[in-house]
């Protein structure tokens, strides 16, 4: 399995890269699996404006940059969220890369790890369903969230609590079977 590992905010401070290099660690460990970190610190990009949308546009853009990203989001078989929420959503920056591209999203399964204060990132990652399904991928019913994140993460980046641990190795479980099913559904 292709697996994409997207980092959603670009702020400074962030949470992200610590949680993204926990799942990262894990998802690297398993048998069979290539992890590509798609840091959108890395891969910014502005509001779309494009006259077409994605679906139209994407085979043609003049941007290298843009070009390489819907290169790299088409070789991956499956896709981990990594997100933060801000104001009860998840950040302009994710929704831009989002937009960026189609073709790339179709047919995959995607899996979400958030964080933040109470809720752990629970809004953001309902918002991202609809979005995801409008792009025709597969979201995952099990999800992985880490309520305030400030104080649930060890040095290294990694949940001092049991049950996020846990749930991400169920997570990963479900993406695997899901990632082979849809793969072979595209042919």
């Amino acid at each position: 399995m292709d697996l994409g590992i997207i980092v959603g905010s670009v702020r400074e401070g962030r949470q992200g890269e610590r949680v993204g290099r926990w799942v990262e660690r894990a998802a690297a460990a398993r048998e069979g699996v290539r992890v590509a970190w798609v840091d959108l610190k890395e891969w910014q990009f502005p509001a779309y404006r494009h006259s077409s949308p994605a679906k139209a546009a994407e085979k043609a853009y003049a941007d290298p940059h843009e070009r390489a990203f819907v290169e790299l989001i088409g070789a991956q078989d499956a896709f981990i969220i990594v997100t933060p929420e801000y104001n009860h959503g998840y950040p302009a920056s994710l929704k831009n890369a989002l937009d960026t591209v189609y073709a790339g999203w179709n047919r995959k399964p995607v899996a979400f790890v958030s964080y933040g204060g109470t809720s752990g990132g629970t809004r953001a990652v309902q918002q991202l369903r609809q979005v995801v399904i409008e792009l025709q991928m597969a979201p995952l019913r099990e999800e992985v969230n880490i309520p305030f994140v400030g104080r649930a993460l060890d040095e290294r980046g990694d949940p001092k609590d049991e049950v996020p641990k846990k749930r991400l190795v169920t997570l990963l479980d479900d993406l695997t079977w899901w990632s082979k099913t849809l793969k072979a559904g595209r042919g």
